[in-house]
């Protein structure tokens, strides 16, 4: 039988986005303008192209992908960061669950302005 095939990003629980988020993704991204930390700033992730945060030092496969980041690609993006972009050197391992997923980028459409 083939793998469940995900049916893409839905509607999440902010709340829950927001524990996954301090205790997932603080470590390397801030949402605030300007700052960046061993991640890139994630304040106007929404709508912007991979790896064009000013003064982040990206990858060539980052600045090369080109897509943009939104709900339907953050949510492929999320479940394995090094497989939809071969070469990035983002180290987290993804979130496997839908629901994780759903939660977080929820919660990072309405904290990333």
């Amino acid at each position: 039988m083939p793998p469940k095939k995900s049916a893409g990003f839905k509607e999440g629980d902010a709340k829950k986005g927001a524990g996954l988020f301090k205790t997932r993704c603080e470590q390397c991204h801030t949402t605030e303008e300007g700052q960046n930390k061993i991640g890139p700033s994630l304040h106007g992730l929404f709508g912007r192209k991979t790896g064009q945060v000013e003064g982040f030092a990206y990858t060539d496969a980052n600045k090369q992908k080109g897509i943009e980041w939104k709900e339907d690609t953050l949510f492929e993006y999320l479940e394995n960061p090094k497989k939809y972009i071969p070469g990035t050197k983002m180290a987290f391992g993804g979130l496997k669950k839908d629901k994780d997923r759903n939660d977080l980028i929820t919660w990072l459409r309405e904290n990333t302005k």
